[in-house]
């Protein structure tokens, strides 16, 4: 499992000119975008560790992690973040989980995330989507398990 973490103070995403998920924040408060991607040996528990980490990464201001100020996520599929570009110009998505095999473990990883206490949004599956952020610092993290 692979994730794109980034510090924004705002986010939404839309699919067909609606929004469907979105950030609720305060003018100053911070909250993260999470782009989420799944490979093949993926499980149920790299799904719940994810979360863990994530939740608390100490990446918001001071050093405080999304758990300490109760920061909301949205999180976004993203099967591109296992694009694979060493050969030629084209990616190869092979390393990328399979629909049927991902969506499960994107909707486990935010389930997990919101028993560790997340206010949680997210984008919808599958679907093109167009997220747009106003990101922070700008403050970008690869987190990987």
């Amino acid at each position: 499992m692979k994730a794109v973490v980034t510090r924004v103070t705002a986010a939404h995403v839309e699919v067909d000119g609606e929004t469907v998920g979105a950030l609720d924040l305060a003018p100053g408060a911070q909250g993260l975008v999470v782009l989420l991607g799944v490979t093949h040996d993926d499980t149920a528990d790299t799904a719940r560790r994810m979360a863990d980490k994530i939740w608390t990464l100490r990446i918001l201001d001071d050093e405080t992690s999304a758990a300490d100020r109760d920061a909301p996520l949205l999180v976004v599929s993203q099967f591109t973040l296992y694009g694979d570009v060493r050969k030629g110009r084209r990616p190869s998505w092979n390393a990328a989980a399979p629909g049927p095999v991902a969506e499960p473990l994107v909707d486990r990883f935010v389930t997990a995330v919101s028993d560790l206490g997340a206010t949680v949004s997210t984008g919808r599956f599958g679907a093109h989507m167009r997220v747009h952020s106003v990101n922070d610092g700008p403050v970008t993290i690869l987190v990987e398990m």
